[in-house]
């Protein structure tokens, strides 16, 4: 069970990782439906000090993660280039970094209209499903997701996130200027940071390359897709809670 503990996407051998969907990984979407809507709860009743709190925990947890896998792949001989933290999810760490103590309404609703509809996708659609369930890159993977996605979701249900289509257009600002970082890293160390350079197998981005040709054109289309989906669901929650409409 424990045999391949500490092998990465690149040592692993073929045929021992695990289904989509299957029972391991249902239980991870199950872990983190319920870790959100514990935090979510608990930040929501708690007053200004205590939410500081937690998003120092939330800090602390997601810079701890990021450390054991470093560290993890270095004493194994494993760390390369591509695991530099330059993809979406592994710069969004730092995001959240700046975040927990300098909010503002451009990372706010980065944070909601990117953050949270990344973390989700790589939950529901991993590339890492080559790993084995007890191993050690696919625990990191699916808890740093994790957390990455609980905390801009405990943020806007406490409602120190107020997400706003007035705003979308800074919150992509800051995706363009973190994907051209990510595009010149891809360049010096020949990766595939935010998959700008090709459509990662596992994920949307292959039908687009299949279908259309191009991985590229998925990416306006499924910011668009996203947009309208998660600014039509804030606007059908303060419909039905007849909270003001602040558009």
């Amino acid at each position: 069970m424990m045999t391949h503990f500490f092998d990465s996407t690149e040592s692993i051998a073929e045929g021992l990782g695990f289904p989509l969907f299957g029972f391991g990984h249902l239980c991870w979407l199950t872990a983190f439906v319920v870790f959100a809507v514990v935090c979510s709860r608990t930040y929501k009743k708690s007053d200004a000090a205590k939410r500081q709190r937690i998003r120092y925990i939330f800090v602390a947890l997601l810079l701890l993660d990021e450390a054991i896998k470093v560290i993890g792949l270095s004493v194994q001989g494993l760390f390369e280039p591509q695991y530099l933290p330059f993809h979406l999810c592994s710069i969004n760490i730092f995001i959240i970094l700046w975040h927990c103590k300098h909010q503002n309404n451009a990372l706010n609703n980065y944070l909601f209209i990117v953050g949270i509809p990344a973390g989700m996708i790589a939950l529901l659609t991993p590339s890492w499903t080559v790993l084995p369930f007890w191993n050690f890159m696919n625990i990191h993977s699916f808890t740093v997701h994790i957390l990455l996605a609980t905390y801009p979701i405990m943020l806007t249900y406490g409602e120190d996130i107020n997400p706003q289509i007035k705003y979308l257009p800074g919150s992509l600002g800051v995706l363009a200027v973190l994907a051209c970082v990510a595009y010149g890293m891809n360049l010096i160390f020949d990766t595939n940071f935010m998959f700008l350079m090709y459509a990662h197998p596992g994920t949307p981005l292959v039908w687009f390359a299949e279908n259309w040709g191009s991985h590229f054109l998925g990416f306006p289309v499924l910011i668009s897709a996203i947009a309208v989906a998660m600014y039509t669901g804030v606007f059908v929650y303060r419909k039905l809670t007849r909270k003001t409409l602040t558009f």
